[in-house]
């Protein structure tokens, strides 16, 4: 199977992230993927081996386009020659102009990363046998030590990985959220996640069972810190319960999977 992936990001979010974790598992299918992008995801990949071209009108010629951001779609709208499936990851409404709706009823199907993505995209007329629920997915990290600062995120960075072996909690706040793959990240290093009642997270988030659910209100969020960081015990069980939530639902390998059923399901429709 030949994938051309499309993504017109510029820096690393949690969507190139997502892109170069599934074009390595795609590997172990024995895909052939290309990508076209125009920013540090490009880079990335190129050295691990993977084909790199910028993005243009010349799409190469494959099995099918995925396009993995807004722009990367309407490229794939306008040029590709095969079924194009279209990522949708972020929780706006869709846009109703006429481009917006002709590059959409041009997608074959699409993924949505959440039920609430696809409820989104429902919302904006695409029938519902053609869409998908794919989560991110994300590594296993190593087990936060726990013995260092408070972190608190807008949105995930590039030191994220990093700052999360010693991190005590993880504040995750959002206005609008499809998943929320930071807070995925913090879940798999075992840290108890405080995060914004919005979009998808309650998807991945059960209050008080694997972190904590609120409002974006600061004296709730306070509240949110002042209780875990007075009851510790509390604070572990909810960081083992979220990594056991990442081992079981989140995983890289499960991520590709269910992508790579999409694929066929297209494919052989």
């Amino acid at each position: 199977m030949r994938i051309v992936h499309i993504d017109c990001g510029r820096e690393m979010g949690g969507g190139q992230w997502q892109v170069l974790r599934l074009l390595r598992g795609l590997r172990g299918y024995g895909c052939e993927s290309i990508l076209m992008s125009r920013g540090r995801l490009g880079e990335l990949a190129a050295e691990e081996g993977f084909p790199v071209e910028k993005v243009s009108w010349c799409i190469p010629a494959a099995d099918l386009v995925h396009a993995h951001d807004a722009r990367g779609h309407t490229v794939a709208a306008l040029f590709a020659r095969t079924p194009v499936i279209v990522a949708r990851r972020v929780a706006f409404p869709v846009k109703q102009g006429w481009l917006s709706r002709w590059k959409y009823r041009r997608a074959s199907h699409f993924i949505g990363v959440s039920q609430f993505v696809a409820r989104m995209l429902m919302d904006a007329g695409v029938p519902a046998e053609k869409i998908s629920i794919v989560h991110d997915g994300v590594p296993l990290l190593p087990l936060s030590l726990r013995d260092g600062p408070v972190l608190e995120l807008a949105k995930n960075t590039s030191h994220l990985e990093q700052d999360l072996l010693h991190a005590r909690l993880l504040v995750y706040l959002s206005d609008a959220e499809g998943l929320g793959s930071g807070a995925l990240l913090g879940m798999s290093a075992g840290v108890p996640v405080i995060a914004s009642r919005v979009g998808g997270l309650p998807e991945v988030i059960e209050d008080g069972v694997n972190g904590i659910l609120t409002s974006n209100d600061p004296a709730e969020v306070a509240r949110s810190v002042a209780r875990l960081e007075a009851d510790r015990e509390e604070a572990a069980r909810l960081g083992a319960n979220a990594r056991l939530t990442i081992e079981e639902r989140f995983t890289v390998e499960r991520m590709v999977d269910d992508t790579m059923a999409v694929y066929r399901r297209i494919l052989h429709a």
